[in-house]
């Protein structure tokens, strides 16, 4: 059953200490208020797990929110490294992160296999790739109507799944358009899901290449107008791209970042 909520209700009553996490979206509708909110509440031990872990990841990992991160790419788009991620690969700070390495055509398939109830994802690939020799949780399974050898690697089932959208109705349905990503797996594979949103509407308005996520698919729906920035919302507002280049330099040092998240992150009040 779906709960309209505040976004500190909903983080408050849904993302537990060493809980596992998955903040998706696709190039846009990254959900970067959700993760600020984590930050202020100071969760911890959490195993983040992302397609693209980018800079909400970097604030999460920087600001001692997370031990354990399963990816599939990691870095500031168009920019460069993640910095507070590898502050915490190469010398523990603020703790050591254990890392888990995918690749897209991997977590995709374990995203859908979880939403469909299933044990793990079989697919072709990783041939060649030398991930598998240091990733335990990629292992091979042979075909027993053709005898052909394939990639396995466990389903991804987060305990929770977090996604930003442009509208839902007053029944709790949401609808996301756009670039749809795999956000609507990341909802349906979750043991508990939020949803924030830019607006509550009285009619959804379907278009062509959009999605609809139920209502009874969903735990916590909390409105947040601007939710995804400085990421993007179709049909709301633009990329600000000056962010992603600016935040190269104020993660590059320890000081800097902590002076940020004070001023950015704790000295807001969340909605």
């Amino acid at each position: 059953m779906t709960i309209f909520m505040t976004l500190k209700e909903a983080i408050s009553s849904t993302v537990k200490d060493g809980d596992s996490v998955a903040l998706e979206g696709f190039t846009h509708l990254i959900p970067f208020a959700a993760g600020h909110e984590i930050i202020r509440q100071k969760r911890r031990n959490l195993t983040l797990i992302r397609m693209t872990p980018d800079l909400i990841y970097d604030q999460l990992i920087g600001a001692g929110c997370a031990n354990k991160l399963i990816f599939s790419w990691g870095g500031n788009p168009g920019v460069g490294s993640l910095h507070r991620v590898r502050d915490a690969i190469e010398h523990a700070y603020p703790c050591a992160l254990e890392t888990v390495e995918h690749s897209h055509a991997a977590m995709a398939n374990a995203y859908e296999t979880g939403a469909a109830g299933l044990p793990l994802a079989v697919f072709r690939g990783y041939v060649g790739s030398e991930l598998p020799l240091v990733n335990k949780d990629i292992a091979s399974i042979t075909c027993p109507f053709t005898g052909e050898k394939l990639a396995a690697i466990p389903s991804i089932k987060p305990d929770v799944g977090i996604i930003h959208a442009q509208k839902a109705d007053k029944e709790g349905n949401v609808l996301i358009e756009g670039i749809i990503g795999i956000q609507k797996e990341v909802v349906l594979s979750a043991k508990r899901s939020i949803v924030t949103v830019e607006e509550i509407v009285d009619n959804l308005n379907v278009t062509p290449n959009a999605c609809v996520l139920p209502a009874w698919a969903i735990n916590a729906i909390a409105v947040v107008p601007g939710g995804a920035k400085p990421s993007y919302a179709l049909g709301y507002y633009d990329r600000d791209n000056s962010y992603y280049k600016q935040w190269d330099a104020i993660s590059r040092d320890r000081e800097s970042f902590n002076q940020w998240l004070s001023s950015h992150v704790f000295t807001q009040g969340g909605v």
